[in-house]
């Protein structure tokens, strides 16, 4: 543990900067929401976001650590890039993509934030040591994010969900496990060969190795249903750079100032709730979408309350060594 002071003024500013980086997160849901209404194709939306994510970070990277750590890494040992990276941007954003035309934005959001709690019940599946334990808390934390998904997908259908309800809830789930189970095994192998690499290096190796499925994706959907407009092209460029770019380097600032202490580091963390909150005031004032109501509404405030309580969890000096705490921690600032 470091033993930097905090001081009340740094943790209220690591707050506001996870608050802000919840907000430009939202803009994947609002913007993809946009793009399905305006019949882009779902392999359009995956594949423009990632497409256009590479370049911008190619003019990122100089001040975040360089490429040339990256680009080692991953002619060492290719495999590993490109199996982490298949499944935690590729599935993962795909399905997402896929989802986009389900519902509004605020439920498409609330249930993908299981992904919150999605990584630690991967653990079983992926490590070998002490952490493949899932502490009880943990478990009643995903029960009750569990349950406000299902309220808020019972709610938005009127109590019965057809095919297409039963679909996209599967695909959002699918999405919200394949994030971070395949971010933590890139962590895994990283692990292993001692390279060491931040968040936004990763994040960059990451989406230079998924791009030949971006290409292939973008060459069918061009092939089976036409170029994209140029509305649909600014859509994709505005996902990259709000959520891939703006988003990621606002939220890694956040934890990066309070890493040091668990519970403000807890509360910053806690801010993803209020991408359930910024999809509903934006899908509304900008899409024209329905408030929820009713047993939607009280699905997604038990949401936020299991995103709260996790971070609660995470932040509790129990939680054991800083090891055992990474574990706990969202993907988003693994």
């Amino acid at each position: 543990m470091s033993r930097d002071v905090l001081t009340p003024g740094r943790a209220l500013a690591a707050v506001g900067i996870a608050l802000c980086a919840a907000l430009f997160f939202t803009f994947t849901y609002v913007l993809n929401r946009v793009a399905a209404d305006q019949a882009t194709h779902w392999a359009w939306i995956a594949s423009l976001r990632y497409l256009f994510t590479l370049p911008l970070m190619l003019v990122l990277m100089p001040f975040q650590g360089g490429m040339k750590p990256v680009l080692r890494a991953i002619a060492a040992h290719p495999w590993p890039w490109l199996r982490s990276s298949l499944i935690g941007f590729g599935l993962f954003y795909c399905m997402l993509s896929f989802a986009a035309a389900s519902g509004p934005s605020w439920l498409v959001a609330g249930t993908f934030q299981f992904t919150v709690i999605a990584g630690i019940l991967c653990a079983p599946f992926l490590y070998s040591d002490a952490r493949r334990r899932i502490p009880r808390a943990g478990l009643a934390v995903a029960a009750l994010i569990f349950a406000g998904v299902l309220l808020m997908q019972f709610g938005h259908a009127s109590g019965a969900l057809d095919a297409a309800g039963w679909i996209a809830l599967v695909c959002l789930l699918v999405a919200a496990f394949a994030f971070p189970l395949g971010n933590r095994m890139l962590l895994l192998h990283l692990e292993g060969t001692g390279e060491a690499l931040n968040a936004t290096q990763r994040v960059f190796g990451m989406t230079l190795a998924s791009q030949p499925l971006w290409i292939l994706l973008a060459v069918y959907a061009g092939a089976m249903h036409g170029l994209p407009t140029a509305s649909q092209l600014l859509l994709g460029a505005a996902v990259a750079l709000f959520a891939g770019v703006i988003a990621m380097v606002l939220f890694f600032q956040a934890t990066g100032m309070v890493r040091n202490h668990p519970l403000a580091l807890g509360a910053a963390e806690a801010m993803q709730g209020s991408e359930v909150v910024f999809a509903m005031l934006l899908g509304v004032l900008l899409l024209g979408e329905d408030w929820p109501r009713g047993m939607a509404l009280g699905g997604a405030a038990l949401v936020v309350l299991g995103i709260v309580a996790f971070a609660w969890v995470v932040a509790r000096p129990a939680a054991g060594s800083e090891r055992a705490t990474r574990v706990l921690r969202t993907d988003k600032g693994a």
